[in-house]
């Protein structure tokens, strides 16, 4: 009686052993691998400005759709399209207005097309698996919107009780604007709704927020992700510095990073000054968040000068290639990759040059690529840390490693040779340069660089 039911014991061990892997299989095939979600599955991307206006001959949502595979193929995953909306009449600047004076939050502006049209740039960005967040201005109106009239409580009224402007400086003050009350939640709330129409009905991916921390408080910000979220997962980018503006947005402009930039080609500061920012970022950050890194922008161009005024002839490609590999996540405005070089009127027709006399496409695609097949390039923590290898004045260089990844940028930052000197020896070696594949030896020997010369060496 022992012996059978021993027997049977084994028997049902056996039987129990032999169906445990089927149970494992069927355990994974219920509980898949999670999807990622943003901003992680951008974190290797650059994200493209579109100014929609100025893109094309005719200014419209079919004509910029034609250049959508051109797009893919320089790389980018993520298109941000400047304000569609209709512009404000009253107080209008020069013929054809602000694209960031809106007149209706759920209407397209007719110069650009009808909302079906918008639509389908949509439906074909996605069906070339890119992505496309929608400039958003949240914070003040056109003065002839419909709420001006129908809603007045809405907006911040003067001591006179009249709705104001928005205001940036004495000298900074936008008249065809007016300016919203955010702390009066019944605009919060209709706010919102107007954000809700765009990924609901037209299925945008997120959206780029204009002046995201001017005059709006964080709760707003809090009251419309916790909202929105729940329709997709989108992508959140505020125009604003600022740790906290990361309690709720994804990504946030590293303006400061451009800042040094600018004064280190003016004479005013160094590459020490670009080592100092990004520690001193992280330090403030952390290094989950993402920074949005550029050289150049629709303001920047149109107010301040296109990249050759501000960083000449040759230093524009030694800050790009900085910006694309140091720190954040990239940017390109529209027709900075042919070298556009004039000012694009803000207010009139303008059109983009795309002839690309200095054969620009080519380098902006291998940086683009650069960062994609580089894992220890991406933003965030989903990348590698930037770790200084140099102490030198105007040169700097970093190590970052994601795995086995590993890139090393060296940036002579300065109009004049330079000597490199590492303090960091674990990276000595000889590697061949990303852009020529010219061979250099890494080592306790200085390294001389030419005026902005810039080397990334990558190794898997």
């Amino acid at each position: 009686m022992k012996a059978i039911q021993v027997i049977s014991c084994f028997t049902v061990f056996l039987l129990a052993f032999s169906c445990a892997p089927k149970k494992q299989v069927q355990q994974a095939e219920v509980n898949p691998v999670p999807k990622i979600g943003f901003p992680e599955k951008i974190a290797s991307s650059t994200i493209y400005e579109a100014n929609i206006r100025q893109h094309t001959p005719e200014g419209t949502f079919n004509a910029f759709a034609n250049d959508l595979p051109r797009l893919k193929e320089l790389g980018v995953d993520m298109i941000w399209v400047m304000p569609i909306h209709p512009i404000g009449e009253v107080n209008r600047k020069l013929p054809l207005g602000s694209y960031y004076s809106v007149q209706n939050y759920t209407a397209v502006n007719e110069e650009f097309g009808t909302i079906e049209d918008f639509k389908n740039l949509v439906k074909k960005i996605h069906e070339l698996d890119m992505y496309i967040i929608l400039d958003w201005v949240p914070n003040h109106t056109a003065r002839d919107h419909a709420w001006t009239t129908e809603h007045p409580e809405y907006y911040t009224k003067d001591e006179k009780g009249e709705i104001t402007y928005e205001k940036i400086s004495d000298e900074d003050v936008w008249w065809d604007t007016a300016l919203l009350n955010h702390k009066n939640p019944e605009t919060r709330k209709a706010m919102i709704a107007e954000m809700r129409y765009w990924v609901e009905e037209a299925d945008i991916d997120g959206f780029r927020c204009d002046h995201a921390g001017h005059e709006i408080p964080l709760y707003f910000w809090e009251e419309a992700t916790a909202e929105l979220d729940k329709i997709k997962d989108i992508f959140w980018l505020a125009e604003w510095e600022g740790a906290r503006m990361h309690i709720e947005f994804d990504a946030t402009y590293g303006w400061d990073l451009l800042g040094i930039s600018e004064d280190i080609v003016k004479g005013t500061k160094t590459a020490s000054d670009v080592a100092d920012w990004i520690e001193e970022d992280m330090h403030e950050y952390g290094r989950t968040p993402f920074r949005l890194t550029m050289i150049t922008n629709h303001d920047k161009n149109s107010w301040n000068g296109t990249i050759f005024e501000r960083f000449g002839k040759d230093s524009h490609k030694t800050f790009a290639t900085l910006i694309f590999t140091a720190y954040g996540i990239p940017m390109i405005y529209g027709g900075q990759e042919v070298g556009i070089s004039k000012r694009l009127k803000f207010f009139e027709k303008d059109n983009i040059d795309w002839s690309d006399p200095l054969e620009l496409q080519s380098f902006y695609k291998s940086l683009v690529a650069l960062k994609k097949d580089n894992p220890a390039l991406a933003a965030g923590n989903v990348g590698g840390i930037t770790e200084r290898i140099n102490a030198d004045e105007n040169v700097y260089a970093f190590r970052r490693e994601k795995g086995n990844n590993q890139v090393v940028g060296i940036f002579n930052l300065s109009d004049r040779e330079q000597k490199l000197n590492l303090t960091d020896q674990s990276v000595a070696g000889k590697y061949n340069d990303y852009f020529t594949n010219q061979e250099f030896d890494l080592s306790a020997t200085p390294l001389t660089l030419a005026p902005w010369q810039y080397l990334v060496f990558t190794r898997n």
